[in-house]
């Protein structure tokens, strides 16, 4: 059976059919294969989604999608300009800070890829940067919208590998500051060497005036996050107390949205949420299937059989997810993986949340690295150029992003540190 679906699986990837599909259609030939009963598939699809956490997907998705059409991404991006936009390559540097600031609420990397990416591609190429490298650019500053907390393929590993949210999120601070930081680091020596962005402080509003029109905006994250890390309420209702409070201030502060707005922003935000779900329902029946066989306990034992210490685990596994990203979307991915490398580094003494972050790091790298990295379509929409011209730019920020993670892999502290701060109370 698990021969059938992997296979099956694997040939639907290559003949580009949509992963949710690939999955369930692979699913539905194991049930069959072994003559099972097909109320199978509905009740663990069922089981996948029934699940309180998953609520705080769809409340995010819409979150960010009020953040856009509201006029709250665009002052994020003048207060970050205000910040880094004076000096050479300031330009670059404020898409990264923006991004790590939005994605501290909209829990999404295409999200931000959209929200974000509006605003500044277009800004990027009015300032003499190369297309190409303002959409790299954007797609690898959105990746942070899943590693800086909320997020959602978080949320994921959470459900999947019973871990708690609340740890997997403020863990996540360490490595999306230290990736940030690199990043902008990156970007500003690129761009000296270059010799780009020597105009990028034309227009730059003065940081007391960007902090007061940005007020609102800025506020929200950290309501979001002080209510989830005070206890006043868990991730998944502070999704919701995200869509209520980007509304709030995009109709009746900003005055942004109109009523005839809500329509779209909702089609749009409910198309993004059906998507993510049945690739959850998809990836829970496959899950479910190849756990019945044994193929995780045949795979946990075959690891530590052939990786005899964690260091050679985690680099083995970091090499497994890296090439299994480029093919699988993320959040099918951690959904079918976590339950069963997560028990496996538990076996290595490898701190199951330190793994969460790992695993959402690496596997977000999918999103950025051809050919179904979703950021670098969404980048290559916005900017309206073709994939294949963005790649020669993408590659310094993979590998920089590389760097980090074997960091992040090798450091836990960089993950931990808070995490045992803030726990140990």
């Amino acid at each position: 059976m698990s021969v059938v679906m992997v296979a099956t699986m694997v040939l639907c990837f290559a003949l580009s059919v949509s992963v949710a599909v690939s999955i369930g259609l692979a699913s539905i030939l194991g049930i069959q294969v072994t003559n099972a009963n097909m109320l199978i598939s509905v009740k663990e699809m069922f089981n996948s989604i029934n699940k309180f956490p998953l609520a705080a997907i769809p409340f995010f998705i819409l979150a960010g999608n009020l953040m856009e059409t509201g006029g709250i991404s665009r002052r994020l991006v003048e207060f970050a300009k205000s910040i880094v936009g004076g000096v050479q390559g300031g330009l670059p540097m404020t898409c990264v800070l923006t991004c790590m600031i939005f994605a501290a609420v909209s829990g999404s990397s295409v999200a931000t890829t959209f929200a974000i990416g509006a605003i500044l591609i277009p800004a990027l190429i009015k300032h003499g940067y190369p297309t190409s490298y303002a959409a790299a650019l954007q797609a690898t500053s959105a990746e942070l919208g899943v590693i800086i907390p909320p997020s959602i393929p978080m949320i994921l590993y959470g459900v999947s590998a019973e871990v708690s949210i609340g740890e997997l999120f403020i863990a996540g601070f360490g490595p999306g500051i230290l990736i940030s930081g690199a990043l902008m680091l990156f970007v500003w020596v690129y761009c000296k060497w270059k010799g780009w962005g020597k105009t990028d402080g034309d227009g730059r509003m003065p940081f007391g005036r960007a902090l007061w029109q940005a007020g609102w905006a800025l506020l929200m994250p950290v309501i979001i996050l002080g209510g989830i890390y005070g206890g006043i309420f868990t991730p998944t209702e502070a999704s919701a107390v995200a869509v209520f409070y980007a509304l709030v201030v995009g109709m009746v502060i900003y005055r942004e949205i109109k009523i005839t707005d809500l329509f779209v922003i909702l089609r749009k935000s409910v198309l993004s949420s059906a998507v993510i779900m049945f690739i959850i329902a998809n990836a829970g029946l496959f899950a479910f299937l190849i756990t019945r066989a044994g193929v995780p306990d045949a795979i946990g034992h075959w690891l530590q059989d052939v990786l005899k210490s964690p260091t050679m685990f985690l680099l083995g596994v970091n090499a497994a997810l890296f090439v299994i990203g480029m093919f699988i979307e993320t959040s099918a991915a951690i959904i079918v993986l976590a339950p069963i490398l997560a028990p496996v580094a538990v076996h290595f003494g490898v701190d199951p949340v330190h793994f969460g972050l790992i695993m959402v790091v690496n596997l977000a790298l999918g999103m950025i690295t051809p050919p179904f990295g979703v950021n670098l379509f969404a980048a290559c929409t916005v900017a309206r150029i073709s994939l294949d011209r963005i790649v020669r730019h993408l590659i310094p920020f993979v590998l920089v992003i590389l760097g980090c993670l074997l960091i992040i892999t090798y450091v836990p502290w960089v993950s931990l540190s808070l995490r045992d701060l803030v726990y140990s109370r």
